[in-house]
């Protein structure tokens, strides 16, 4: 439990960097942020949700060295059972009750998320390209030779790959610049979202978000 709620902690803060900055924790009027550059906003919950993590970790070693016990179960074991069961319950407790609020009040900038995805000239759909040539009977090292060749020239030029892609003799020899614009459509990877937060019992999502947006 403790893992799984610093994963979601460890994310949150990955994206709320301010060269992210896709979301935040809630940040209230007149909270102090960073003590030293006061434009910045730490996600200090989230930070003390990773570090109660690693103490219940630290916990979870304890309960393993307490298995090797000694002729018909001596009682080096019961000291420290006293302490981590419930010690770990009632961190686990407190961490939930910080990250319940978080997720509820999370900030979200989408306009942000478009903006990171964008800065890939396309890249993300590298994936889809290369499927569709093996599709096409390339074998997958051929495939693969031909997709990073242009990813990395749409990197080091900053050109976009959609583009290059269809300025490539060997990519069109197979794939033509319909069937390549098909293929760089953010709807793709939003098809299950519906199914997904039905299963989580969340109902139906109101709109598809940003993403409803293809990249040309």
């Amino acid at each position: 439990m403790a893992g799984s709620l610093e994963k979601i902690a460890t994310d949150i803060r990955s994206l709320q960097r301010t060269e992210i900055l896709e979301v935040e924790e809630p940040f209230q009027a007149g909270q102090t942020g960073s003590s030293a550059m006061p434009h910045k906003r730490n996600p200090e919950l989230c930070e003390r949700i990773c570090g109660l993590a690693r103490l219940v970790r630290g916990y979870a070693l304890t309960s393993m060295e307490n298995i090797a016990l000694w002729h018909e179960r001596d009682i080096s074991h019961s000291s420290t059972e006293r302490i981590i069961l419930p010690d770990s319950c009632l961190a686990i407790d407190y961490v939930l009750s910080l990250l319940i609020p978080i997720i509820r009040e999370l900030k979200v900038y989408p306009d942000n998320m478009r903006r990171n995805l964008e800065l890939t000239q396309g890249l993300v759909f590298s994936q889809r390209v290369l499927l569709a040539l093996i599709n096409k009977g390339l074998k997958r090292e051929e495939a693969y030779k031909l997709v990073q060749d242009n990813a990395m020239k749409a990197w080091q030029e900053k050109k976009s790959f959609l583009s290059l892609l269809e300025a490539d003799k060997q990519v069109l020899a197979h794939l033509s610049k319909s069937e390549l614009e098909s293929l760089f459509d953010y709807n793709y990877y939003l098809k299950y979202v519906d199914s997904i937060f039905e299963r989580l019992g969340l109902g139906k999502t109101k709109e598809k978000s940003f993403l409803s947006l293809s990249i040309t």
